[in-house]
């Protein structure tokens, strides 16, 4: 297990992430996250990708997988065009129904995992007790966000899905050698 540092105005892990809500002289030990959840707009289609591929990859079988939106008033089902792209990919997304973000998606077990670094500040800015909130990207290494493909081609769906399958193989990678 990795320990945090502690700073004067709370915990800071390695890569920067500040934990509000730990107070001066406390430690932790980090968790294994053993829930993640993929936070898109309006939770139609690269949230619930990313959730599916990851659900579909071995190994991932003990760890609750889910994906929410930040503007997801009601349930919708998914985008068709995500549903077709899925499918040719051999997942099936056809039932899904979009979920709103609470408050109770935030713990110390929960890795939330979101598109871009807007929607990243704006959970920070909307949830005080958000905590392990990180872009897809920044979490493995890389900079900028997953785009948004809505109103594109087909094959700008696809694009996107092999981005974020891409994505999911190396946050994986990560979890496993963070274990």
């Amino acid at each position: 297990m990795k320990e945090f540092t502690l700073i004067n105005s709370g915990i800071v892990c390695a890569c920067g992430s500040k934990f509000a809500g730990y107070g001066k002289g406390m430690v932790i030990n980090m968790l294994q996250y053993n829930r993640i959840i993929f936070v898109s707009e309006s939770d139609t289609c690269r949230g619930p990708w990313a959730a599916a591929i990851m659900k579909n990859m071995h190994g991932m079988e003990n760890v609750d997988i889910a994906s929410k939106g930040t503007v997801s008033l009601f349930q919708e089902p998914a985008n068709q065009k995500a549903v077709a792209v899925a499918k040719s990919n051999g997942i099936d997304i056809g039932d899904y129904q979009s979920e709103q973000l609470s408050y109770s998606d935030f713990s110390m077990e929960t890795l939330l995992l979101v598109m871009s670094d807007s929607m990243k500040k704006k959970i920070y800015e909307d949830f005080a007790e958000a905590v392990n909130v990180y872009t897809i990207k920044e979490f493995v290494g890389e900079i900028g966000d997953v785009e948004v493909p809505y109103g594109g081609e087909l094959a700008d769906y696809g694009s996107c899905f092999e981005e974020l399958h891409r994505l999911i193989d190396k946050i994986i990678e990560k979890l496993r050698n963070m274990a």
